[in-house]
């Protein structure tokens, strides 16, 4: 069994929530932590061309890491980034390998992301770092072999020898190859700082335009809940005349009928009175 992810490698408060996480880690995060750990060996290997096990493997680890995203006692949050984070550099590191053209492996091997926190507490430097680094210096010189014709031992291929018609390559040859090969990957180089230019001017213009509408947003959201408030007060204000002219409207019922009462009766009084007081008719 490998030892857990060390926590002197890590910031204070990241490592305080990875700690936390370990401390009640689960028969899943164990299996994922030991397949984790055997991914990054044979990574940093050298693999035949026809090797199927690491791609499994990393399957395995997709589908084990969403289940430890929907368990209730996950471990924390940073914890589960480091480990999504080191599988998708697995992940993109078998796609990049499965591409045609060495600069096409190199230029998507330049975007893979590897962890920043050892996964076991006997390495200095994370494993994926290393391999991308050892990725990164075999793809280099896959395509300096491209460029220059020579198969990984340095030696020209066949084709090469049948177009120059010599049997050795000569000083000049190679100075002048070497010299070539400088100048393509320094145009090479030139082309992504291009590219890494004109992306950083679309994050920058996409962060502004987002600003722009965030603050509009957040205008109109003033405005409605001005409007809002606004409306609240006038129901409230009709609701209060409403019952003021309620009770008004009773109060003038209630005096109508007093009046209405009092003249009956002041119209029968008068009427017994007038009968009492005038002489019958002989």
């Amino acid at each position: 069994m490998r030892a857990l992810p060390p926590f002197s490698k890590m910031a204070p408060a990241e490592g305080a929530g990875y700690r936390r996480g370990m401390m009640a880690a689960s028969r899943l995060e164990l299996n994922l932590v030991r397949l984790l750990c055997r991914c990054e060996a044979m990574a940093a290997e050298k693999r035949d061309p026809d090797e199927w096990r690491l791609e499994k493997y990393v399957g395995a680890l997709e589908d084990m890491l969403q289940a430890l995203k929907a368990q209730a006692s996950k471990p924390a949050s940073e914890v589960i980034n480091e480990y999504s984070r080191k599988v998708d550099f697995l992940k993109g590191m078998l796609q990049a390998e499965k591409l045609t053209s060495a600069s096409e492996k190199a230029l998507a091997n330049q975007f893979l992301a590897p962890g920043r926190v050892p996964t076991t507490a006997r390495e200095r430097v994370p494993a994926t770092k290393t391999v991308h680094l050892q990725s990164r210096a075999r793809y280099t010189s896959e395509m300096r072999s491209e460029l220059l014709g020579t198969d990984s031992a340095g030696e020209p291929q066949p084709n090469v020898r049948k177009r120059t018609g010599v049997t050795g390559p000569r000083p000049g040859d190679e100075k002048q190859s070497a010299a070539e090969l400088d100048l393509v990957l320094q145009r090479h180089q030139n082309l992504q700082e291009k590219l890494a230019e004109e992306m950083l001017g679309l994050a920058r213009s996409l962060k502004t335009n987002t600003l722009a509408a965030q603050s509009v947003i957040k205008k109109d959201n003033q405005t409605l809940s001005h409007s809002l408030k606004m409306a609240d007060q006038n129901l409230e204000k009709l609701k209060t005349e409403s019952e003021r002219l309620e009770q008004h409207t009773q109060k003038s019922v209630n005096w109508l009928l007093w009046a209405m009462l009092i003249i009956v009766c002041f119209i029968f009084i008068s009427m017994i009175l007038f009968i009492r007081i005038m002489p019958k008719l002989k």
